[in-house]
């Protein structure tokens, strides 16, 4: 070789992705998905009584909460820089038509005065469904062995009305009957709620995960399933009928419940439609994730951010969780 002549490398035609991995800061500027506290809704349970605040012994963390905790934990939510909040009441009295879902001095309506009230800018979203307040536990009227679809529309309609009425910022339907979206926006574009959003569980799964949550929200049925009503776990193209039909029927925002076991239904809602769309990362999805970190098998903190970073990547704009506390903590830091 002569003095000054150029030697080059066997391998120089290689692709050098590594280059930007190297260090964080270099990571952090290729990063193509970021979370960040703005991204949740922190669901919360509320339940009669005062200063109650009991821990759900399948969810690690979570309470039941009477209204004056909830307004504590609200307080602790918006100072995190999570904007918004989902409610779940649990009644003090069941009956077979779920009665207490639309009486205006119900769990839920109560938790909506008292928040908005002690923290304005929260945004505060009312579920809306009957599982909570029968004393079968099923989403609607029941007639013999059946969850009867159009007698179930009124009710919904006069629970989410009372929701607008009490002060709500979005109601969100989670009980899958068909033409709710329809009968709702009716209702509250009737009263003057025009300008109220609605959140459509769009494509809500009959899935397994749900079984902590039914711990919460005290909600299990007391005979048969939700498969008649909620989606079949095999079926694709049917969840994008049913957001279509959502849509169609005034939703302003559209749902994928689970969010884990349903990334590529999640990215085709999004891809289709262009919506704003949010997934709810389940109960089951919290408890199996605090489960395996308890016995030693994964890093809590480390499989937590990547489960809600999976989820966001698959293109949901919002994230209904549980870590939504515990995530936005480790975003500030």
């Amino acid at each position: 070789m002569e003095k000054g002549e150029m030697t080059y490398s066997p391998y120089v035609s290689f692709g050098r992705t590594r280059r930007t991995r190297m260090t964080e800061p270099l990571r952090a500027m290729v990063r193509e998905t970021v979370l960040t506290p703005s991204d949740f809704i922190y669901p919360m349970f509320v339940v009669p009584g005062k200063g109650v605040h009991k821990e759900i012994k399948s969810m690690p963390g979570i309470h039941q909460n009477s209204v004056d905790e909830a307004v504590k934990e609200a307080r602790e939510v918006a100072k995190l820089g999570i904007p918004a909040i989902i409610l779940f009441g649990i009644p003090a009295h069941k009956d077979e038509v779920g009665s207490e879902a639309w009486d205006p001095n119900g769990m839920v309506q109560q938790a909506v005065r008292a928040i908005k009230k002690a923290v304005k800018d929260l945004v505060v979203i009312t579920d809306v469904c009957m599982c909570e307040y029968t004393s079968h536990g099923h989403c609607g009227i029941v007639s013999g062995d059946e969850i009867v679809n159009d007698e179930t529309l009124e009710l919904l309609a006069r629970e989410a009305l009372s929701h607008a009425d009490a002060g709500a910022d979005m109601v969100a339907p989670s009980d899958m009957m068909d033409g709710r979206i329809a009968v709702i926006r009716e209702i509250l574009d009737d009263h003057g709620y025009v300008n109220l959003p609605i959140m459509s569980y769009a494509a809500k799964y009959s899935s397994g995960y749900y079984g902590p949550f039914r711990d919460a929200a005290e909600s299990t049925p007391k005979f048969g399933d939700r498969r008649s009503h909620q989606m079949d776990p095999a079926n694709s193209n049917e969840a994008i009928r049913e957001v279509e039909l959502d849509i169609d029927e005034g939703a302003d925002i559209v749902m994928v419940k689970p969010a884990g076991p349903y990334l590529d239904i999640i990215r085709r809602v999004k891809d289709e439609f262009g919506m704003p769309t949010a997934a709810y990362q389940v109960s089951g999805e919290f408890s199996m994730i605090k489960a395996a970190a308890k016995n030693g098998w994964i890093d809590h903190d480390r499989v937590m951010m990547e489960s809600l970073i999976g989820i966001k990547r698959a293109g949901a704009d919002m994230i209904l969780t549980y870590f939504a506390k515990e995530a936005a903590r480790l975003l500030r830091k």
